[in-house]
């Protein structure tokens, strides 16, 4: 049976724009510093990992707020995902330890479901229920079935453990996605390429940056990498503080194109993004401490996008 997934994936055109100029939705004074994971739901939940807080935000649409705090005290969540089904999986790490605990979709109380030898620094949730577990220090990608008691994890990229920059290989990898068709998207930061794993193969496909067989766009520390209705490519370049995304016309600087900054049109090392049911980007800019939402500006080809909503409206 064919499970619609929570997230995102707006049908956009060759010619869809975002203004440059992004809305700060949340700053420190509410998300702490250096905050990482962000998620955006298909009602346009945005919810949000505070590492200094240990804790988890639900920011909903009619503008309610639910803060759930991680059962352990100290714990600091990095990345984040909903399923499907509304439950929250964050990771966190605790006294040097590495952990994995669900909200379900009503509950105040985290419950552990899994531990990994290193922490996640990206998580994803794929159609089969399957939780993959990006490890950044450990060099690869793993996996395991959420309605598993077990805490063992399948390896699916990465195969050596060691980093490298061979095929087979990854080097600090961070944001991971999961398409319809259950291949596996790494952000390979320390190799600057995004990685493409086809379904039970361990051999990736360099589809951006360093070593790409076609011409690409250069990457500097990419740090997450989601798709769209049309499986094109948008990617969180860490440290050249933009996003970039591929079409039709091939690959080009979305946001943040002018360098670092803490202006309303730059970023400074942006970790994670996302996007709302509309096509706008939220993206969790760490080092300036807030989430900026880039509106979309332009989406001419198609008057409705794959959910049937109308991509050429936006809301702040």
């Amino acid at each position: 049976m064919f499970i619609a997934p929570f997230y995102n994936t707006p049908k956009l055109c060759a010619t869809t724009s975002w203004n440059p100029n992004a809305t700060t939705v949340v700053n420190n004074t509410i998300i702490g510093t250096t905050p990482w994971g962000i998620f955006v739901g298909k009602n346009n939940t945005v919810y949000t990992a505070s590492r200094q807080y240990g804790r988890i935000d639900s920011w909903f649409a009619d503008g309610r707020i639910t803060t759930r705090y991680i059962s352990r005290s100290s714990s600091q969540p990095y990345s984040i995902f909903v399923s499907f089904n509304g439950d929250i999986y964050v990771s966190s790490i605790s006294s040097s330890s590495y952990y994995i605990d669900k909200f379900t979709v009503n509950g105040i109380n985290s419950i552990l479901v899994g531990t990994t030898s290193r922490l996640c620094y990206s998580l994803f949730i794929d159609f089969n229920d399957i939780l993959y577990c990006s490890m950044h220090y450990d060099h690869q990608v793993v996996k395991k079935p959420l309605d598993s008691d077990s805490n063992i994890w399948t390896n699916v990229a990465g195969i050596s453990g060691s980093s490298g920059s061979n095929s087979t290989m990854l080097n600090g990898p961070a944001g991971i996605f999961v398409d319809v068709n259950l291949d596996l998207y790494v952000a390979d930061r320390g190799n600057d390429r995004i990685q493409l794993f086809r379904l039970g193969t361990s051999t990736g496909i360099t589809v951006a940056g360093s070593t790409s067989s076609n011409t690409t766009i250069s990457l500097n520390g990419p740090n997450g990498v989601v798709l769209d209705a049309d499986k094109y490519l948008f990617i969180v370049d860490q440290q050249n503080h933009r996003i970039v995304g591929s079409g039709p016309n091939g690959f080009q600087c979305l946001v943040g194109c002018s360098g670092s900054g803490n202006a309303s049109y730059s970023m400074s090392n942006p970790r994670t993004m996302a996007f709302d049911s509309y096509g706008n980007i939220y993206v969790m800019d760490r080092d300036n401490d807030r989430i900026q939402k880039f509106l979309i500006s332009s989406n001419l080809c198609s008057k409705f996008s794959s959910e049937g909503l109308c991509l050429h409206k936006y809301f702040i």
